[in-house]
């Protein structure tokens, strides 16, 4: 039988201070996306695309197009 590893939880990466590009952004939400398809823990998978959107909107608002 095999040895299942257990993997501590990923820790919210977002930062209020931070300003992202949108191009940046769209990149971070393509690759966090995929991440997202993979999880089956539904509040994990919440977590992250909440997460996710609020990386998007932030940049969005910060390009002057919001």
């Amino acid at each position: 039988m095999a040895d299942i590893i257990p993997f501590p939880r990923r820790q919210p990466a977002v930062d209020d201070t931070l300003d992202i590009d949108l191009t940046t952004a769209v990149d971070a939400a393509i690759r966090d996306l995929r991440d997202i398809q993979r999880l089956r823990d539904l509040a994990d998978i919440r977590a992250r695309a909440e997460e996710c959107r609020a990386m998007l909107h932030k940049a969005f608002e910060n390009d002057g197009v919001a």
